[in-house]
């Protein structure tokens, strides 16, 4: 073989050799490159395992804390005489000889009309009980009154989706409501006819002042018969008078009154508080006998609104 064709040969040879060992060095790059291709693929895969709400949810309220509603009961701070009370409320002691009364002694009423509080609220107080009946004074006895020099009102707002009715008493001048105590109360009948979806309609209302006061044989008419009152309005009555606002009924014929009391079979009367938590009035609230002797001893001498809602943070207390 001539020297030139050997030099071909050569040539070709090594281009041969060079080509494999290219080849074989890119195989070999590929296999120790591949891992590092992989791994931020799994580390994606676990960052959307366990994914970060947005910032403008983290700091969100859940609706669960919705059910977190206000409950208290500071009702006693209307009449302790010594003890914590209520900043609208003053202890003071009976005289019957005061120079607003002119011409002879005054007696408890006369308290009463003087500083626009019920017999009843001072009643409460000066017995130490809800002792509403026994009304009896002598000189030296101290008892509470609502401050003559406070602008108050009181606040009823009744949540229809849970029958629970919140009492809120109202500083006019300071502008603050403040939480009394909260109740448990029977509501009217069911009716999708009524734009409440129920008897007791929706709205703002007033209390009037033809309230009542029913003991046993104390008989009325109440749906064109004659009734022993008690057995349909326990033994208190406020009436619904105007609307403020929009209502879904007018005031005429609602109100707060107490549970239904009903014949023993000792032929005696006794409380039935079945209808509490339930849909089963004509339209009116129920409370039971404590309860709305309790709030009627407070409001009937004071204005006083009524708040219906289907929740109660539609209510202008949960608003504020």
């Amino acid at each position: 073989m001539s020297l030139p064709k050997i030099l071909a040969v050569l040539s070709l040879s090594l281009f041969g050799i060079i080509g494999m060992i290219a080849i074989f060095k890119k195989g070999g790059s590929e296999k120790l490159e591949r891992p590092h291709v992989q791994t931020p693929v799994e580390i994606v895969l676990e960052a959307l395992e366990e994914p970060v709400a947005p910032a403008s949810q983290k700091n969100e309220p859940q609706i669960a804390f919705k059910e977190d509603l206000p409950e208290d009961d500071r009702i006693e701070e209307f009449f302790n005489k010594n003890d914590k009370k209520f900043p609208i409320v003053e202890t003071i002691t009976y005289k019957s000889h005061v120079p607003w009364q002119k011409g002879r002694p005054a007696w408890l009423s006369d308290y009463a009309s003087h500083f626009n509080t019920s017999r009843h609220f001072i009643a409460r107080s000066l017995n130490g009980k809800p002792d509403y009946n026994k009304q009896e004074i002598a000189e030296g006895d101290k008892f509470n009154i609502l401050k003559k020099d406070k602008n108050i009102e009181f606040l009823l707002v009744v949540d229809t989706s849970r029958c629970k009715m919140w009492f809120y008493y109202v500083d006019l001048d300071e502008k603050k409501k403040v939480l009394v105590k909260t109740y448990d109360v029977g509501l009217g009948r069911l009716d999708n006819l009524k734009e409440s979806g129920l008897l007791t309609p929706l709205g703002k209302y007033t209390f009037g002042n033809r309230t009542a006061i029913f003991k046993p044989k104390v008989t009325g008419i109440h749906h064109g018969k004659k009734v022993e009152m008690m057995t349909v309005f326990g033994t208190r009555w406020i009436p619904f008078e105007k609307e403020i606002g929009y209502c879904t009924e007018s005031a005429k014929g609602f109100g707060l009154h107490g549970t239904p009391w009903m014949n023993a079979a000792n032929g005696q009367l006794i409380e039935n508080n079945d209808s509490l938590g339930k849909y089963e009035s004509d339209g009116c609230i129920r409370a039971s006998t404590y309860d709305i002797e309790e709030i009627f001893s407070i409001v009937i001498s004071r204005p006083t609104t009524i708040e219906i809602v289907r929740d109660f943070w539609e209510s202008s207390p949960a608003k504020e």
